[in-house]
């Protein structure tokens, strides 16, 4: 009897104790919620992303990039004035276009030669509806900056609904306004405007400059799969 009331006493004891060592339920972080993912519907295009290769591809063919941004975890120094770029979860750049005329620009310095690589594409998914499409990518070079006599339009995969996937396609050697100043020079930064009102919502997954496969390849239906292991 004595060993028994000698075994709750220490129990009694060391139980206080153990509890001390662990912080009160109102001190403890709290978990963070699991993030939703996005249930998005690809566009059929004749342009896709890999995900095996970890590159774009047209029936078939890797295109070659000049430069390519994934977002890993990173925004990868694009910045979106008028708005929010934050890294996406658990890949991509997350866009809140929070005032009008938004534009994402990408780092200067990119040092393109625009005559090798005039294939522009961007992969992004619409989280958010927005009004007031606008799509253009603007650029500057060594030469001149940003301005409505140089830009580009998307050929394919413009004005993406909400949750829907799209590669939006810009083939530069065609702008939309500037001839051929793209192919004629050395590209330091892209700019890329997607609504021109507030309150629409992106996740940008990858953008690429690559080689330009030429405007039949461009223009062919996409008649296969849509993307591989879309992210």
């Amino acid at each position: 009897m004595k060993r028994l009331l000698l075994a709750w006493a220490t129990a009694a004891v060391v139980l206080p104790l153990a509890a001390c060592d662990q912080p009160a339920p109102w001190a403890r972080a709290a978990a963070a919620p699991a993030l939703a993912q996005i249930k998005a519907t690809p566009r059929a295009q004749a342009i896709m992303w890999n995900e095996d290769k970890d590159a774009f591809e047209i029936a078939g063919r890797t295109l070659k990039a000049g430069r390519l941004w994934t977002f890993d975890g990173s925004t990868e120094g694009f910045v979106l004035t008028g708005g929010a770029a934050l890294p996406g979860a658990p890949v991509g750049l997350e866009i809140q276009n929070q005032r009008a005329d938004p534009m994402l620009r990408s780092p200067t310095g990119l040092a393109l030669d625009g005559r090798r690589y005039s294939l522009v594409l961007v992969r992004m998914t619409r989280t958010r509806p927005g009004a007031a499409w606008d799509g253009a990518i603007f650029y500057r070079t060594t030469n001149h900056g940003e301005s409505g006599e140089f830009q580009a339009k998307p050929i394919d995969g413009a004005d993406p609904a909400l949750n829907e996937t799209v590669v939006a396609v810009y083939d530069m050697s065609r702008l939309k306004s500037g001839g051929d100043d793209w192919t004629m020079s050395q590209i330091d930064q892209i700019r890329l405007d997607t609504d021109d009102q507030a309150g629409g919502g992106f996740v940008i997954h990858q953008i690429t400059v690559t080689e330009n496969p030429g405007p039949e390849a461009l223009t062919t239906s996409a008649a296969g799969p849509t993307t591989v292991a879309a992210r």
